[in-house]
């Protein structure tokens, strides 16, 4: 009988540990993967697409074409990139969701497109702040900045190079000072980087567009 017992107890000690080692193996995702989460409305808990405790739309493939409609660096004129984006071989899996810009504590942080603040608060310590982007699809595109102390209020409406904070000291992500930079539709992490047109991404100077539509002035001859 005690034998029994005993035999008992430690299948019951090996089926703990096995269990134990199985959790400890799972990777999970953090704020600075992209995102803190909640629904269109902002918030926590919830997970991008839904709201606290509601269910979220289907996630679109990662591979999904991005409009490129960034008018705007998030940070200086044209920042380096530390790390960039590397997506994760599955929803758990270890990678990079978003790209680490080089950037100064205390350097205003700007929305890259026109868009509405659908959340500007504090996660796991951080400062984070979602911009919902306008014109995107449904369910839209959101970019997310952190560590950024918000300047601007949730539900805020914001256009592309608006100011919408200031960078924090960064903790252990970076080796140096950097601003984390992220881009979500629904579930599905995207490149932030393929918001900016060829002529952000590129270091050349600025070009003037031509004007369609607008009449050329009248020359008139001086007598």
């Amino acid at each position: 009988m005690r034998e029994d017992r005993s035999m008992r107890t430690w299948l019951a000690l090996l089926l703990a540990l096995m269990v134990a080692a199985v959790v400890a193996a799972l990777p999970a995702a953090t704020a600075l993967d992209g995102d803190p989460g909640g629904g269109p409305g902002g918030g926590l808990g919830g997970g991008l697409g839904g709201g606290p405790g509601g269910s979220s739309p289907p996630s679109p493939p990662a591979d999904t074409p991005v409009p490129a409609v960034g008018r705007a660096w998030p940070v200086g004129l044209r920042p380096s990139v530390i790390r960039g984006w590397e997506p994760p071989a599955t929803t758990y899996g270890r990678g990079h969701r978003g790209v680490d810009l080089t950037a100064a504590p205390g350097a205003p942080v700007r929305a890259v497109a026109p868009g509405r603040i659908s959340f500007a608060g504090r996660v796991a310590g951080r400062g984070v702040v979602s911009v919902e982007l306008n014109g995107t699809g449904d369910p839209p595109l959101r970019t997310t900045y952190e560590p950024v102390r918000a300047t601007a209020k949730k539900g805020t409406e914001v256009a592309a190079g608006e100011v919408i904070g200031v960078l924090e000291p960064t903790g252990s992500h970076c080796p140096a000072s950097c601003l984390h930079w992220g881009l979500r539709r629904a579930d599905a992490y995207l490149d932030p980087l393929s918001l900016l047109p060829p002529w952000l991404l590129g270091r050349g100077p600025s070009r003037l567009l031509p004007v369609i539509g607008v009449p050329e002035p009248e020359v008139r001859a001086v007598p």
